[in-house]
C-alpha cells in the first residue's frame, strides 16, 4: 500500500474544516439578518403607527399628516440620516395601516415567517388588499427575491393570472423572465443599504464596484481635485432612493467657481443610452433635493473605460450647451484629459495584478 501523501490528507482536512466554518458563519449570518430585519419591520410599523395616530388629531387630516411627516422627517433626518425621507416616513404609515390588526399587535414575536422590510416597502406600492395579500403569500412561499416581487407587481403579474384561461402559461412566463432575478447573494445582508442605515452604518461602494472600476474611481477623485479649478469634494457612492430602487453616484463634488454641483459616473463598460438616462435622473434629482437658491444647475459627467467619442457624456439641466463647454473648458479637465487619467489608472493596475501574480 502506497503512503498517503501529507499534503492530501492536509487539503482534505482543511477542505472539511473550511465546509464546517462555512455552516457556522452562513447561520451567524442568516440569523444576524433575521434579527435585523425583525427589528427593521417591527420599528417601521411602529413610526406608521405613531404618525397614523396623531393624523387623526388635525381637522384637516391630509393637511395636517403633510406637515406633520414634512416636520418630523427634517428632525429624524438631522438626527439619524437618510432612512427617514418625507417618502419613507409616507411608506411607514401605508405598511401601518395595510396590516393595522395582524403583524404586531398578536402575531410578532411569535411564530410568523416574515418577509424583508424590502419586500414589504415594494408591497406598499399594491393599492388592492387582496392583490396585495396574494403577493406576500406567494412572496413567502416561493421564495421571492426583492426584484422578482417588484417585477411580478409592476408587470400586474396577479390581475393578469386572474383573467388567463392558461395560468399555467402565464405562470411558466413569470418563471423564465424572473430566473436571473432570483440568483441568491450571499452578500446582501453587508451590501443592503436600508439594513446598513438602520444599524447606523454609511452604505460602502466595496461591494459594489468591480476591482477595476473601484481602482479608477480611488484615484480619479485625487486628479479632479488636482486639475479642476475650484473643487471641494462632497462625497462617494452617495446613495439616493426612489421609491423602487437605490442608486449611488461615484463621485460628487461642488465647484465653488461654477457654482454648482459636478457628479461624476464611472462605467467599466462602453456607455449605452440608459446610463445616459439615470445620469439625467441623477442631475434632475440632486438639482430638487440639493441645489441651493443661488446655485447654478447640476452637471454630470458620464466616464466609461472604452476609447472612443464616448468618453465623456454629460447632462446639463436645461440643456444649455454653450454655457456647459465654455465650463467644461475653464474649470474642469478636458475629455482627452479625463481619458489619459483611466487609460493610465489602467495600466498601474493592472500592472500590480501582474506583480501580484506573479508574487504568488
Amino acid at each position: 500500500m502506497k503512503p498517503i501523501k501529507i499534503d492530501k490528507v492536509l487539503d482534505s482536512t482543511i477542505e472539511a474544516l473550511y465546509n464546517r466554518a462555512s455552516s457556522v458563519i452562513e447561520q451567524a449570518r442568516e440569523t444576524a439578518y433575521r434579527q435585523v430585519n425583525e427589528a427593521l419591520v417591527k420599528r417601521n410599523w411602529e413610526l406608521g403607527k405613531l404618525i397614523a395616530e396623531e393624523e387623526l388629531n388635525g381637522q384637516n387630516r391630509a393637511v395636517y399628516g403633510a406637515a406633520i411627516i414634512k416636520g418630523l422627517s427634517k428632525r429624524l433626518t438631522a438626527t439619524y440620516g437618510k432612512g427617514f425621507t418625507k417618502s419613507y416616513l409616507y411608506s411607514f404609515v401605508t405598511f401601518y395601516k395595510n396590516n393595522e390588526a395582524e403583524i404586531f399587535q398578536t402575531v410578532f414575536g411569535k411564530s410568523r415567517t416574515m418577509l424583508s422590510w424590502s419586500h414589504y416597502f415594494v408591497l406598499t406600492q399594491e393599492l388592492n388588499a387582496d392583490a396585495r395579500a396574494w403577493y406576500e403569500q406567494e412572496a413567502l412561499q416561493q421564495n421571492w427575491s426583492v426584484r422578482t416581487l417588484q417585477r411580478n407587481l409592476s408587470s400586474q403579474y396577479y390581475f393578469r393570472l386572474l383573467a388567463s384561461q392558461r395560468k399555467d402559461l402565464v405562470e411558466k412566463e413569470m418563471l423564465e423572465l424572473t430566473a436571473s432575478l432570483q440568483t441568491p447573494d450571499p452578500m446582501e445582508f453587508i451590501k443592503n443599504p436600508v439594513i446598513g442605515e438602520f444599524l447606523g452604518f454609511t452604505a460602502d461602494s466595496s461591494y459594489r464596484e468591480s476591482e477595476l472600476e473601484q481602482a479608477i474611481i480611488n484615484n480619479l477623485e485625487k486628479f479632479l481635485l488636482e486639475m479642476g479649478k475650484g473643487f471641494a469634494f462632497v462625497g462617494r457612492q452617495q446613495h439616493i432612493h426612489t421609491e423602487k430602487r437605490d442608486y449611488f453616484i461615484d463621485l460628487v463634488f461642488y465647484n465653488y467657481i461654477l457654482k454648482c454641483f459636478v457628479l461624476i459616473d464611472l462605467k467599466t463598460s462602453k456607455i449605452e443610452h440608459q446610463d445616459v438616462g439615470q445620469m439625467d435622473m441623477y442631475v434632475r434629482m440632486y438639482d430638487e433635493l440639493k441645489r441651493g437658491k443661488d446655485d447654478n444647475p447640476t452637471i454630470g459627467i458620464l466616464l466609461c473605460d472604452d476609447t472612443d467619442e464616448d468618453i465623456a457624456r454629460y447632462s446639463v439641466l436645461h440643456d444649455n450647451d454653450h454655457l456647459f463647454a465654455s465650463r467644461y473648458m475653464l474649470y474642469l479637465p478636458t475629455p482627452e484629459q479625463l481619458r489619459a487619467e483611466i487609460e493610465r489608472q489602467k495600466t498601474i493596475y493592472f500592472l500590480k495584478e501582474k506583480l501580484h501574480d506573479e508574487d504568488e
